[in-house]
């Protein structure tokens, strides 16, 4: 009997750019369009997205997998592709949170909406696709979070 954490291998294609299910997404975004007759759209589960390379304005990019193993065969996928220098599997810690692989330098800190524009200009989005993303998150409500639980109180003995 087969261990219910092993999944089976998945199968990956490569397909052309244009087959991608965000391509259209990417081309109103990017500042260096070029890129995208130098992408490649990966059919890793069921619909084809598209891996950006590097160059530009683009430092780096980024594909979000659910499964560990399928992270190392789109690592290894990208090894043999140009424009996607130092592929890495970054690994999740926690369990309802996808697993990224990740190319080229390596992304800033992202502290809050702040960084919003740093990031853009990072992965190579034009100046008018940052300005619309920031606008349209500044005038969408935020729902309020309830307040973290207190710490469990400690025992007087406690050290």
């Amino acid at each position: 009997m087969s261990s219910p954490h092993v999944y089976p291998p998945a199968p990956l294609t490569i397909a052309p750019a244009q087959e991608a299910y965000d391509y259209e997404l990417f081309e109103q975004r990017l500042a260096n369009p070029w890129l995208l007759k130098k992408s490649i759209a990966v059919r890793a589960l069921r619909m084809p997205f598209l891996l950006v390379p590097v160059g530009g304005s683009r430092q780096g990019g980024y594909f979000s997998v659910p499964y560990l193993h399928l992270g190392l065969l789109v690592r290894d996928l990208v090894l043999a592709q140009p424009g996607f220098p130092d592929p890495r599997l970054r690994w999740s810690p926690y369990p309802d949170t996808c697993h990224i692989v990740e190319w080229g330098a390596r992304p800033p800190a992202y502290r809050g909406p702040v960084d919003d524009i740093t990031l853009g200009r990072f992965y190579g989005y034009s100046e008018q696709a940052i300005a619309r993303f920031v606008n349209r998150a500044a005038s969408t409500p935020r729902t309020p979070q309830p307040p973290s639980p207190a710490p469990p109180p400690r025992s007087p003995a406690a050290p």
